[in-house]
C-alpha cells in the first residue's frame, strides 16, 4: 500500500497534468477495437453517427477498454490469458504506461474505474487456485497496484460501473490456465454467478446461474440508469439445448430469464457476444454467431431481431438509441425496433463497444 505522503503527492501530480476531455477529442460516446485492412489493431473513437474521431495503434488485438468517465484517457486491457494493460492518452494517442498483472495472475480483457476515475479495477484470475480476483490500481498515484479483492466466483470476465457507485462482476464460472491457452477445464462444476460488490470489497448481493443450466456462463453485462443489469451468456453445455441466454437482474440474487424467440435461439449457437440498456427502458443483445441484434422491452420480452453479418459491438447512445457495430466495419442505431445503417469504415471492428458516460 502506498504511503499517505505518496498517496497526496501523486494526487497533486494528477492534478497538476493537463489533461483533454472526451469533449477535445471529438465528442465520442463508445470505443472499440478494431483491426484495419492490413491486419494492424487499433483503438477508435465513435460518434453517435459512427464517425470515426481518433485511431490509435495497439501492439495486440484489444477486446474492451476502460474508459475513464471525464478525461480522454482509455485502458486496453489484453485478452485473456493477457498480462498486460496499456494505458493511451486519446488525444494523442501516446501509451503513458503499461499495466502487468502480478506473478501467479492474468487479466480477462475488461476493466472498469471507479466513479471519480481514481481507481482502475481489473478482473483476473488466481492461476494457482483458480480463484477470481478484482486488482485495484490507484491512478493518482501512477496506477500503483494497492490491493485486490474477491470476484465473488471463477472466471471474472467482466465488471461493471453501476450508476449508483457499486460493481458488478460477471463471474462466468469457468476455470483456465495459461498452460492450456482458453480450454475450459471445469465445465462438469462450474458455478457462473452475477456478484455485486462495494468498490472496497464488502460483498452486496450474489444472484446464482440455477443449477439446472450451470453450463450457462455469464460473460457480459450492462447496466440500465435505474441499475437494473442485463446478461448475456455463453453455454456450455449441450449443443442440442437452448437455455435462456438473456437475463435481467433487478436486485435480490436473482436473475429473470428474457424471451428470445425459440427458433432463433436454436440459431445463435449457445453465444450472446454483447448487451446494452438504452432509450427508455429498453434492452439489447447480440450473436455475431447467429448474425443477430435483438431488442427487448423492459419485462425482459423481444420485440425485435435484426438481421447483421458479425454483429456484436452495442452501447447506449445519447439520442436514446443503441449504437452497433459487426465485423464488416459498419456501424448502425437501433431506434425503437428498427436497425439503420449509420456508417461504413474499413476496420473489422471487435466484439465490444465501451460506452463513454
Amino acid at each position: 500500500m502506498p504511503s499517505r505522503r505518496t498517496f497526496l503527492a501523486g494526487l497533486t501530480s494528477a492534478s497538476l497534468t493537463p489533461s483533454l476531455s472526451w469533449a477535445d477529442v471529438g465528442n465520442p460516446i463508445a470505443l472499440s477495437a478494431a483491426m484495419t485492412a492490413s491486419g494492424a489493431y487499433v483503438l477508435v473513437g465513435l460518434t453517435a453517427t459512427g464517425k470515426i474521431t481518433f485511431q490509435i495503434p495497439l501492439p495486440a488485438r484489444g477486446h474492451a477498454a476502460a474508459a475513464h468517465p471525464h478525461m480522454a484517457e482509455a485502458v486496453a486491457i489484453a485478452r485473456r490469458p493477457g498480462t498486460f494493460a496499456k494505458v493511451i492518452d486519446c488525444g494523442t494517442g501516446d501509451v503513458k504506461q503499461t499495466l502487468t498483472s502480478p506473478n501467479g495472475r492474468h487479466f480477462y480483457g475488461h476493466a472498469a474505474f471507479s466513479s471519480d476515475g481514481v481507481l482502475l479495477f481489473t478482473p483476473e484470475n488466481d492461476i494457482a487456485t483458480g480463484a477470481g480476483r478484482i486488482g485495484i490500481w490507484d491512478r493518482s498515484a501512477g496506477f500503483a497496484r494497492v490491493g485486490d479483492i474477491p470476484s465473488g466466483g471463477i472466471g471474472p470476465h467482466e465488471i461493471l460501473r453501476l450508476p449508483n457507485g457499486t460493481l458488478a462482476v460477471a463471474n462466468g464460472g469457468i476455470r483456465t490456465h495459461p498452460d492450456t491457452g482458453r480450454e475450459k477445464l471445469n465445465l462438469d462444476t462450474m458455478q457462473p454467478n452475477l456478484t455485486i460488490l462495494a468498490p472496497d470489497g464488502t460483498h452486496i448481493d450474489t444472484a446464482h446461474v440455477p443449477q439446472d443450466t450451470h453450463q450457462n456462463s455469464l460473460r457480459h453485462i450492462a447496466a440500465a440508469p435505474d441499475g437494473t443489469v442485463i446478461c448475456g451468456f455463453q453455454w456450455q453445455g449441450d449443443p442440442f439445448a437452448a437455455p435462456p441466454l438473456v437475463a435481467l437482474y433487478k436486485g435480490n440474487g436473482t436473475l429473470l430469464p428474457a424471451h428470445i424467440d425459440e427458433t432463433a435461439l436454436f440459431g445463435l449457437d449457445g453465444y450472446i457476444g454483447s448487451v446494452s440498456a438504452f432509450g427508455n427502458g429498453r434492452y439489447a443483445a447480440s450473436s455475431p454467431r447467429g448474425n443477430l441484434a435483438f431488442t427487448f422491452d423492459e419485462t425482459g420480452h423481444q420485440t425485435g431481431a435484426h438481421k447483421a453479418t458479425d454483429v456484436c459491438g452495442l452501447c447506449a447512445a445519447p439520442d436514446g438509441a443503441c449504437l452497433v457495430t459487426d465485423g464488416l466495419g459498419r456501424v448502425h442505431s437501433l431506434t425503437g425496433d428498427t436497425l439503420n445503417h449509420r456508417a461504413t469504415h474499413p476496420l473489422a471492428f471487435d466484439n465490444h463497444l465501451v460506452a463513454l458516460t
